[in-house]
């Protein structure tokens, strides 16, 4: 069925609401009033698709909502879910110009294990049109010791598998929700803007998979709106909606986010396209991507992707962005550094050694948004670092050994990465025993998805860095793009536990059963911690 994401009603809102277990009814606050008119259902607001919460501190977190016209953005915070002493924050205004999205950085919520917070919209010039209240929660990093846990995946309505209802629609964000994680790790491709869907596909057994379809997922996307009704769209499922308002989310992008395999400056050989100029098409897509996920912008870098988040004295987290600063995809076999072989950009890279450096956490948490010793292939090009030459290190490699030659250097102890971005699951075990370059401390890389993608895999492993598969989870040999209803969509979850700091690493599939798990034994912290 196709559906115009405008189209959004009251009504719908009502029973979506009811199957989130929302509790709906206006509260009577001094700053709304008590609005018990009856009034036409047009001048009132509705909440669109859901709260979200995200970027969180030990004081402060981002919150989401999405009004249905332009409106002012009213939010409420408690310590309790009754929201009794609830404080009113400074409200925002919704317009066309950010697609009626309102973002609010919570302020002043030190001394809040949980927090619940209530979102409603009011009509500009019209202070009784107020909407129905959604409410949120989310759990703050702490800043002492406690046990945590996180899941990450990523890889969202791809492959030209989208929302069908009758399956369940995208039941891995319900399975998520269900081991009620701290926080959630967004690995990337949160959309798939280059992946038209149809409403009907036809299925080996005869059946068909039967897509929820709007007017933006008919076409690859090109404009700014086309962009943002990409991420629209995710909005429409239960499940993402159920998980978002109870899961704080910290998010990055990769390739999908725009179009397939994009890097800065590239002009497209796409027929499907008529706007060429990827540059324009990212800028477009960077700023949906921006407005869409629960984001903290700062005023020095306003578009920056990249940045940490602590989780007390047991994690930290890195969240990369490997998108935005590379050069072109090539054959990857460079024998010198330069704009050509960049991944991550020398800002970036100084940035995170840095950062590594600053941290005084026992875990550090790489969030990458593509693998490592993974060979993904580009046509005849490279995508990722890896460029299927065992020996040492060349193109993308080289930046990347000079990273992980400088985490040894700077006896930089912990360092796990987790990825997605290749629709299968694994855990890869790095040492310089095995590796072609050695100038490196061993580590742990878990790759985890799709979360609602077509399934692939396995990749072709790269010897440069001595990557051992101690367990991966693909489709059957000869089979890929695997829908989501044949049971090869996964996630990955992390527990800390704050007595040991032992973490144990468990990869999982859409039903919550778990295939792997790996326990890590924390290296002692130096002498000078």
């Amino acid at each position: 069925m196709t559906i115009d994401r405008k189209g959004f009603s009251r009504r719908d809102f009502l029973i979506t609401s009811g199957h989130l277990g929302i509790g709906l009814g206006l509260a009577a606050t001094g700053l709304l009033g008590a609005p018990a008119i009856i009034m036409a259902e047009g001048r009132r607001p509705t909440v669109e698709g859901g709260v979200m919460s995200g970027d969180a501190l030990t004081d402060r977190a981002m919150l989401w909502g999405r009004a249905s016209m332009p409106s002012r953005m009213l939010v409420e915070v408690a310590d309790n879910p009754e929201f009794r002493g609830a404080r009113q924050l400074p409200w925002v205004d919704v317009l066309p110009s950010t697609d009626l999205i309102g973002k609010i950085d919570a302020t002043g919520l030190q001394g809040m294990n949980t927090v619940h917070y209530r979102v409603r919209f009011a009509a500009l010039g019209d202070e009784r049109a107020v909407s129905e209240p959604m409410v949120g929660q989310l759990r703050l990093p702490p800043s002492t010791p406690r046990d945590l846990r996180f899941v990450w995946s990523g890889d969202v309505v791809g492959q030209g598998w989208g929302i069908d209802e009758s399956r369940g629609g995208m039941r891995t964000w319900e399975a998520m929700r269900q081991v009620r994680p701290d926080f959630f790790i967004h690995s990337g491709d949160t959309v798939y803007a280059d992946g038209p869907l149809q409403e009907r596909v036809a299925l080996p057994d005869g059946s068909a998979w039967r897509n929820i379809v709007t007017p933006a997922k008919q076409k690859v996307a090109e404009t700014l709106n086309e962009y943002r009704g990409q991420h629209a769209y995710n909005h429409l499922d239960a499940n993402f909606r159920r998980f978002a308002a109870e899961v704080p989310m910290l998010a990055q992008w990769d390739d999908h986010e725009t179009t397939n395999n994009w890097y800065p400056q590239e002009i497209l050989d796409n027929d499907l396209y008529t706007e060429k100029n990827v540059a324009l098409l990212s800028a477009r897509a960077r700023q949906a991507f921006l407005e869409y996920m629960p984001i903290r912008l700062p005023a020095s870098a306003p578009q920056r992707i990249y940045r940490r988040f602590s989780y007390g004295p047991g994690m930290e987290v890195f969240m990369l962005d490997m998108r935005s600063y590379r050069g072109p995809n090539s054959a990857n076999l460079q024998d010198e550094e330069s704009s050509t072989t960049a991944f991550l950009g020398e800002n970036q890279f100084r940035w995170l050694r840095q950062a590594l450096n600053d941290s005084t956490a026992t875990w550090k948490i790489i969030a990458a948004d593509m693998p490592i010793g993974m060979v993904v292939p580009d046509g005849d090009r490279f995508e990722a670092i890896a460029n299927n030459d065992p020996g040492q290190p060349l193109g993308r490699e080289m930046e990347l050994a000079r990273l992980l030659q400088a985490i040894r250097d700077d006896d930089i102890r912990n360092v796990v990465w987790f990825t997605a971005d290749v629709h299968y699951t694994a855990a890869h075990h790095y040492a310089p025993e095995r590796a072609s370059f050695k100038a490196f401390k061993p580590f742990w890389e878990f790759v985890s998805g799709p979360l609602h993608a077509g399934t692939f895999g396995p990749s072709e492993m790269d010897a440069t860095f001595g990557p051992e598969v101690v367990f991966q989870k693909a489709p059957p040999e000869g089979q890929s793009n695997l829908p989501p209803s044949a049971g090869y969509q996964f996630f990955g979850q992390a527990d800390l536990d704050a007595e040991s700091e032992r973490l144990t690493v468990t990869l999982k599939d859409s039903d919550g059963n778990t295939l792997h798990t790996q326990v890590l034994e924390p290296e002692a912290r130096s002498a000078s911690a």
